[in-house]
């Protein structure tokens, strides 16, 4: 059970933050910011409303993963740096002196069992995009569409690529304080099969852990105790498998990927409005009116979108003249003025210059 308000911290050493944290100091600026109350109707359904037992503030809890993020720390010294840093005690609205922080596996439930089925990017989209209309940064009312390709995990061997890299920030670590340890390491490994590289990370872990000596380093245990996170916890996430869900797109004519494409909004100001998600054989313009309408629920008003050649298809042309949208892009017959009907779901690739079939597959040649 969560409570429905955020707890008012009573402390008589409160006067320590208005000394010690500058007014320009960021947690302070995003903490003065942000009103954090919306965690509590976003993550409500997530939480048991039987049990008599109050339930760890979700908002605080929420500004831990801030923190962790931000800062790139694991859940063991994101908590354990609170207890020291007084910048995190105020972003956290903990009394200065307060000592009983959270255990570190809190934070791995909260993402776990809290945050599923939370469609926590466009939540937090929307958000900045409210706080940016009310602040007056976001005053524009024109919009910039834009698709960019993602390759699946499958073969972007990003897991490997997490774990040599907090690996390699480890030994670095460690070489500045003891460059004998080099003969104490394994030889740095040249394979790409994951598996292997997770014993190599463990063979490290395990040299590091029965060195003493290097315990007394704050900075090596970070690095270990983040290189631990991603051996223990975040290769759930990052894991290699086949992905079911992703679609060969095309940059070119003779080039592809194998992945999604990401579909972007954003102002004037830079500040992304909106975002969708497609496999990667989706073209761009068929994205258009979803973009806008997300965007339109945040608080935008939307007088004129800007975008490449994919976004001038008949329908878009005709959305926009509806909703008395100026749409700025140039023309493409092929685009525009196809002859194909909507039943047969071809769509034209304005990177590859071919219509794509539903499966993905390109045409192999074109004719006016």
């Amino acid at each position: 059970m969560i409570k429905g308000q955020q707890q008012f911290v009573v402390s008589a050493y409160q006067g320590l933050y208005d000394i010690i944290i500058p007014k320009d100091n960021f947690l302070r600026k995003l903490n003065d910011l942000v009103d954090f109350s919306f965690i509590y109707d976003e993550l409500l359904e997530n939480y048991s409303v039987d049990m008599i037992r109050g339930a760890k503030d979700p908002i605080m809890l929420f500004k831990y993963l801030i923190l962790k993020t931000t800062y790139e720390l694991s859940d063991e010294d994101v908590v354990s740096r609170t207890l020291n840093d007084m910048s995190f005690k105020y972003f956290l609205n903990l009394a200065p002196d307060e000592v009983n922080l959270i255990h570190p596996s809190t934070l791995t439930k909260f993402r776990k069992l809290r945050l599923k089925d939370t469609n926590l990017l466009d939540l937090l989209i929307k958000k900045t995009v409210e706080i940016a209309i009310a602040k007056g940064v976001l005053i524009s009312k024109t919009l910039i569409v834009n698709a960019t390709h993602t390759k699946a995990r499958y073969n972007q061997k990003s897991a490997q690529e997490v774990l040599l890299e907090r690996a390699k920030s480890l030994r670095k670590e460690i070489y500045t304080i003891n460059s004998e340890m080099k003969e104490k390491f394994s030889q740095k490994i040249t394979s790409d099969k994951l598996e292997e590289i997770i014993e190599y990370c463990k063979d490290l872990v395990n040299v590091v852990e029965s060195t003493p000596e290097l315990a007394v380093y704050e900075k090596v245990k970070q690095r270990l105790n983040y290189l631990n996170e991603a051996i223990e916890d975040d290769l759930e996430n990052l894991t290699l498998s086949t992905d079911e869900d992703a679609r060969i797109g095309h940059k070119t004519e003779d080039s592809s990927f194998f992945g999604y494409k990401t579909h972007i909004v954003m102002s004037e100001e830079r500040i992304i409005t909106d975002n969708v998600i497609t496999t990667g054989e989706k073209t761009d313009g068929k994205e258009l009116q979803s973009l806008i309408e997300k965007s339109q629920e945040a608080g935008i008003i939307v007088d004129e979108i800007i975008g490449d050649t994919a976004y001038s298809e008949k329908g878009n042309l005709e959305y926009a003249k509806e909703n008395e949208i100026i749409l700025i892009s140039k023309l493409n017959p092929m685009v525009s003025c196809g002859s194909r009907k909507k039943e047969d779901e071809f769509q034209f690739n304005k990177d590859a210059g071919m219509f794509v079939c539903p499966a993905g597959h390109m045409a192999i040649r074109k004719a006016r």
